[in-house]
């Protein structure tokens, strides 16, 4: 996978997990309307810190096992089937309207935080046990795809996963700060259902990587 692909789908995947509401959203909210715009952005950056951080780990203990041709084949395999998992059930749930925005939003009006944005940023991601699955796998598929690439490969999967977060949780602080209707179930539910789908088809790619590597 070249740079520019691993730049592109790093961002949709990172769009679709960043859209999906969780503690962080319903955080980066009650934030925005606490602190006002800047919120979000200073808590994508604590996130930010955190996942470099946590790059930079595994690189720097695991670099030399993670090219090798059979652990890159598992952990496409793997991970490929993780995607799959998560691109079915988040597009079944999108076109059945099992996913609001509604519950993060009211969830926010009784959540208070003590903290500086950016250390929330680190303590939410931190604290939400999906962010250690998504490293375990399709993040780590990514380390290994992007260090055939070396430097460059590395700076567009970080960059592109990075700034999908950063474009989503800007739009969610300046929706809150606007005072404007957050976004309709409708089209909330639309581009859910397409980043589904998405992900269905990169985790057939990775999984026909792991095959055919």
């Amino acid at each position: 996978m070249g740079v520019g692909a691993l730049f592109i789908t790093a961002f949709v995947v990172g769009l679709s997990g960043a859209m999906i509401p969780g503690p962080f959203l319903t955080a980066a909210i009650a934030e925005s309307i606490r602190r006002g715009f800047w919120a979000g952005p200073w808590m994508v950056l604590g996130h930010a810190i955190l996942e470099l951080a946590l790059i930079l780990a595994l690189l720097g203990g695991m670099a030399s096992f993670l090219v090798r041709d059979d652990v890159t084949s598992v952990i496409a395999l793997l991970g490929g089937a993780f995607l799959i998992f998560m691109g079915f059930t988040m597009s079944r749930d999108a076109l059945e309207g099992s996913i609001s925005m509604d519950d993060a939003i009211k969830s926010s009006g009784q959540r208070k935080i003590r903290l500086h944005p950016v250390a929330a940023g680190i303590t939410f991601s931190l604290t939400n046990p999906s962010w250690y699955l998504w490293w375990a796998t399709i993040g780590l598929i990514y380390i290994t795809m992007a260090m055939k690439s070396g430097t460059t490969g590395l700076v567009s999967f970080f960059s592109g996963h990075i700034m999908a977060d950063l474009a989503w949780y800007s739009l969610v602080s300046l929706a809150v700060t606007g005072g404007r209707k957050f976004i309709s179930q409708s089209v909330y539910n639309f581009i859910l259902a397409g980043c589904g789908i998405f992900l269905l088809g990169l985790g057939l790619y990775f999984i026909y990587t792991g095959i055919m590597h």
